[in-house]
């Protein structure tokens, strides 16, 4: 939400006091949401592109760096639009696990891409169990941060009663939808083709049976396995965004609009819960149910956490994920947020009208993320 607020106040121009004014009706919002009613102010997603996903390590993005695969999707959104670079006040960028801080990946892609000398940011905590103070073991919470993420996904399995068979049809379903969209060239509009052009991960050939064969991949008698989890994957994607009244007076398109977002604190040895608790508090700022919402893109960072969301929620399946998810696409931890509000404006899109969508994430140490977006319509 920090970051947010920093963004939000390159998007309104006005002093602290109106940066609030405005945070606090973008937050709570629900009249505008609902009815539909439109503000010169309201944050607008003008753009989005990403490059395929591909299998980390062995795929055809391994030998391509991450500051050239997001230097070609910042281009690509810009030049889609024909927007001059010299028109962005901010870059902001999510990153994880890469050299220099994260800022420097962040910074070579910021200048790659000719933009000019505004600040770029990248969301990477900075920070590792070495530098973390010697009191950590003395508060459980906080050593609970360090619980590997595979058994985050076991203990939501042993807590919450969700079975192997749950998982493994989850996984399943998650594919069968990504191969679907695959085929059907879902993806094309979406995807920027860097060495490859086609998501790497999507298997149309997984089996039920297949799955069940699979061994845990973290306790012996656990029930998270390769076939279950996100995969670990390359790939970059980038949006552009901006206040309505400067995007309209450019002439340039809004594909959706960002009517609420909530970040919520979870239990770190259950981290995979969050969109659970952040989907219900972004709706309510928002004005709406889940009914109200037509889909959900809901990170599969494991079966496990996914199916308790979806069941917690009461979320029917055929809104969930409807061309597939991590489990299929793959996972590349900076990007998923990026590339889930792309692929879910695009699916609002293709539907042809007037639409709500809810994009969620579960968070390392224990949060979780939430935020509504509508599609105007054609």
């Amino acid at each position: 939400m920090h970051r947010l607020k920093l963004i939000s106040g390159h998007l309104c121009p006005g002093g602290s006091d109106e940066l609030n004014r405005d945070l606090q009706r973008a937050e709570c919002g629900s009249a505008a949401a609902a009815s539909g009613r439109d503000s010169p102010d309201d944050v607008v997603v003008v753009h989005g592109r990403r490059t395929a996903i591909g299998r980390a390590k062995r795929g055809a993005l391994k030998d391509t760096t991450p500051d050239e695969l997001l230097s070609a999707v910042m281009t690509a959104v810009l030049t889609d639009v024909g927007l001059s670079p010299d028109r962005l006040g901010d870059v902001c960028v999510g990153n994880v696990l890469q050299p220099g801080a994260g800022a420097l990946m962040a910074r070579v892609a910021h200048f790659l891409s000719g933009f000019p000398e505004v600040e770029s940011m990248s969301l990477q905590l900075i920070g590792n169990p070495g530098d973390l103070t010697s009191r950590l073991s003395d508060v459980e919470k906080a050593r609970d941060c360090l619980i590997p993420m595979g058994i985050t996904s076991e203990n939501i399995a042993e807590r919450f009663g969700v079975s192997r068979e749950k998982q493994d049809a989850f996984a399943l379903s998650s594919q069968q939808k990504a191969a679907r969209a695959q085929s059907l060239g879902r993806f094309d509009q979406e995807i920027l083709q860097v060495t490859v052009g086609r998501d790497e991960g999507v298997r149309p050939g997984t089996t039920l049976e297949g799955l069940a064969k699979l061994r845990p991949a973290f306790t012996p008698d656990g029930s998270t396995t390769a076939g279950n989890s996100s995969q670990v994957s390359d790939g970059a994607a980038a949006l552009l965004v901006g206040r309505r009244s400067v995007v309209e007076a450019l002439g340039l398109p809004v594909l959706g609009v960002l009517r609420a977002s909530a970040v919520v604190g979870v239990p770190p040895d259950v981290m995979g819960i969050g969109p659970a608790i952040a989907i219900p508090a972004a709706l309510e700022k928002a004005g709406l149910t889940v009914a109200d919402i037509d889909v959900f893109e809901i990170n599969e960072a494991f079966a496990s956490q996914a199916v308790y969301c979806v069941e917690k929620l009461g979320i029917p399946m055929e809104k969930v994920n409807p061309n597939g998810g991590a489990i299929a696409l793959g996972h590349p931890l900076g990007c998923t947020g990026a590339r889930q509000v792309v692929t879910l404006l695009n699916e609002l899109r293709r539907r042809g009208r007037r639409a709500f969508g809810v994009v969620s994430m579960c968070i390392g140490t224990g949060m979780g993320a939430a935020a509504v977006f509508e599609y105007p319509g054609p």
